[in-house]
């Protein structure tokens, strides 16, 4: 596997969040599309899907959830073909309702073959 420049993850990270903020559909989903590997998977402590559709869906559910609130991207840490990077969700200007971090890994040709998300602060917990 070849591995992928860190500035390259960053940038992936920043396309991974947009998508995650996309709220008209088939804008969103040419997002995914161009990001995400045809069978990428994603898994955080709600949710575990396979595949661009799965994702999309996923997002859309997200969206319906907390409706004008926006992801924000925090510091990207990358090498080889993974970056781990933190994440709020939130009002924008106002204290984050969610915060998180991902784990992002690509496949041979730079998309995106999976993401592992992980919840820190989340709403009455």
């Amino acid at each position: 596997m070849t591995a992928t420049q860190p500035t390259d993850l960053q940038q992936l990270a920043a396309r991974y969040l947009a998508a995650w903020n996309e709220t008209d559909p088939v804008a969103r989903r040419k997002l995914v599309d161009e990001a995400w590997a045809e069978d990428g998977t994603y898994t955080d402590p709600l949710a575990e899907v396979t595949g661009r559709a799965g994702f999309d869906a996923l997002l859309g559910a997200a969206q319906a959830q907390f409706p004008g609130l926006v992801f924000t991207l925090g510091p990207v840490d990358a090498h080889h073909n993974t970056a781990r990077f933190t994440w709020n969700l939130g009002a924008a200007g106002e204290e984050p309702l969610v915060i998180g971090f991902d784990v992002l890994v690509t496949d041979a040709e730079g998309r995106i073959a999976s993401v592992y998300g992980f919840l820190d602060r989340v709403p009455g917990a």
